[in-house]
């Protein structure tokens, strides 16, 4: 716990000037607010009795009572900026680089969790853990100078009052510390069952159609349902047990007062020879204190709760940002010669090691060759392409593009040299030609058209209400042929010098599919090229047909040599075709 509030409030080092100020005017604010119980207290020493009222004095004594406390709540604003100020920039930084970390983590790493997890705690988290931080500064500095301050003026009143007051203040801190480490445990279970909620919504909210389609919505609703009950049951106890800490603690506060009060009673009656001489004013005065003394006790513990979640909460970000991240390629070597060549050595690889997948893979692809990897779901098709690009890195082998090992390369030279377009498509929040520009931030609004019309898009595009200049998004109303329309003229516009095809037209009418295989064509001449493909009439032109299952190659060659020898190419061609 310490050890990560620690590491939270290293990130607030940069900005120790704002903690300086929160610090200063702190101290201002509540030393002025603390003298107010001193002039109240000579306010009713000036009302010694009826008919016996030191009016010009009293007087005095207000309009210096107005200044004070004006001038006080000024400076205590001005310590709630900073501290906002402070805890704001905090977390800005804290989620810039969880953000970053984001992107520099394996890829196995962000396939291994949900993106409703991830979101949670780039999103939910970081807010929690500014909600804490913003209580906890300002309730600690100004708590803290209130109770050093409190005391200096209780003692410089009466002496022995004052240690009766620190004698019994223990006692708020052990009830308040033993609730605490009852809570931290259930806050940190809140934390976790919060993420797979977020996690859950995201995947049923992001996916309705298939929900409603499979009749899944009583089921979604019962696996929420658990989560949310489990998720309310340990909330509750966390809240029990945060919650007890007030109200113990203003017990044991309220004893403290009961105290002061009882033996302040006694010296202003007569009773000097126990606690000393004491006036009505001065006995007012002390009280006052007394309840200042024990009143930021009760606002502290009343943060413990919002705490222990903003610690809770970043622990989970720290995981984020402990992961281990890709070696760092920057010193490496560039691709400078982007022939096309290709070669695969023996490559062995697994996602786990339970499961066998890829397992002494070679491959020699000539540069302008168009190769074609098909084969039954799972077979490892994608899994090549996953390592040609080091999406994933190779259990044991090696991988040679334009003569060199992707090892000795930099990751964004390699990938730089490759075009890929996926199955699944992705339109970020922007304009058409800045989605199309995407690879080429760039490029021309010429060029852009020219791209769009070679994919056949420019139609389409055109007749949107701006034209290029439309705003679109995942769920502005495109189907899911233009949005990968627009994904392929993305690659169009960069021209690459490899492309890899990975089920690139799959959710392309078959008339318009025709249209931009021949654009692929011209596209993927002098280049190597890798299409992977489900339906097998697309690639029946490549140089060369890899047939793959359970990660190994069991047939090579063109399509007719393929279909002359009748084997699982063949059946598997044919059956696309039976009646």
């Amino acid at each position: 716990m310490l050890k990560t509030l620690k590491r939270v409030f290293s990130y607030a080092r940069p900005y120790i000037l704002y903690f300086v100020m929160t610090v200063l005017f702190a101290i201002i604010g509540v030393s002025l607010s603390l003298a107010v119980p001193v002039f109240i207290g000579e306010a009713v020493d000036c009302c010694i009795g009826k008919n016996d009222v030191d009016f010009d004095r009293l007087k005095k004594i207000v309009t210096t009572l107005a200044g004070m406390v004006i001038c006080s709540t000024l400076f205590q604003w001005l310590m709630s900026l900073c501290t906002n100020k402070l805890s704001f920039l905090t977390v800005r930084d804290l989620r810039a680089d969880i953000f970053n970390k984001l992107e520099r983590v394996p890829l196995k790493y962000i396939d291994g969790h949900t993106k409703g997890e991830l979101t949670s705690r780039v999103i939910n988290d970081i807010e929690i853990i500014s909600d804490g931080l913003l209580q906890g500064f300002t309730q600690f500095f100004s708590g803290i100078i209130t109770i050093l301050g409190t005391l200096i003026f209780m003692m410089t009143i009466n002496v022995r009052i004052a240690f009766v007051v620190v004698l019994l203040t223990p006692l708020s801190f052990i009830a308040a510390s033993k609730i605490t480490k009852a809570s931290h445990d259930s806050y940190m279970k809140q934390s976790k069952l919060r993420g797979d909620m977020v996690a859950l919504a995201e995947e049923m909210a992001g996916n309705q159609k298939l929900v409603k389609a499979f009749v899944y919505d009583e089921r979604a609703e019962k696996r929420f349902a658990e989560i949310n009950k489990e998720y309310g049951k340990i909330g509750t106890q966390a809240t029990f047990f945060s919650s007890m800490t007030n109200p113990t603690t203003r017990f044991v506060n309220g004893l403290i007062y009961a105290a002061v009060g009882l033996l302040g009673s006694l010296g202003a009656i007569g009773y000097s020879s126990i606690i000393g001489v004491m006036s009505v004013g001065k006995l007012s005065s002390f009280l006052a204190y007394a309840n200042q003394y024990t009143k930021p006790f009760n606002e502290i513990s009343g943060v413990f709760a919002e705490l222990q979640n903003a610690i809770a909460s970043a622990q989970r970000v720290f995981d984020v940002l402990d992961e281990e991240e890709v070696s760092d390629d920057s010193e490496k070597a560039v691709i400078s010669d982007r022939r096309g060549d290709v070669s695969f050595r023996d490559v062995f690889f697994s996602y786990t090691p339970e499961v066998k997948l890829i397992q002494n893979f070679s491959l020699d692809v000539k540069s302008g060759q168009r190769i074609a990897i098909v084969g039954p779901t799972g077979c490892g098709k994608s899994t090549i392409i996953n390592l040609l690009l080091r999406f994933y890195d190779i259990d044991s082998g090696s991988i040679e593009v334009s003569g060199k090992n992707i090892s000795d390369i930099t990751r964004d030279s390699l990938r730089s040299s490759f075009g890929m377009v996926l199955q699944d498509t992705w339109i970020f929040t922007g304009t058409v030609a800045e989605n199309i520009a995407y690879g080429l931030p760039d490029a021309s609004k010429e060029q852009i058209i020219e791209a769009a019309k070679a994919v056949y898009a420019h139609g389409f595009i055109k007749r949107l209400p701006q034209g290029y200049d439309t705003v679109i998004s995942e769920d502005s109303g495109l189907s899911q042929g233009q949005k990968q329309l627009i994904c392929i003229a993305r690659i169009m516009l960069m021209d690459p010098p490899m492309l890899i095809l990975d089920e690139a037209t799959s959710s392309i009418d078959l008339r318009t599919e025709h249209k931009i295989q021949k654009a692929f064509i011209k596209l993927m001449e002098g280049r190597t090229s890798f299409v992977i493909a489900h339906r097998l009439s697309t690639i029946k032109n490549s140089d060369t047909i890899l047939v793959m299952d359970n990660g190994n190659i069991i047939e090579q060659g063109s399509h007719e040599k393929l279909m002359k020898e009748n084997g699982f190419y063949s059946k598997l061609y044919n059956s696309q075709f039976a009646s």
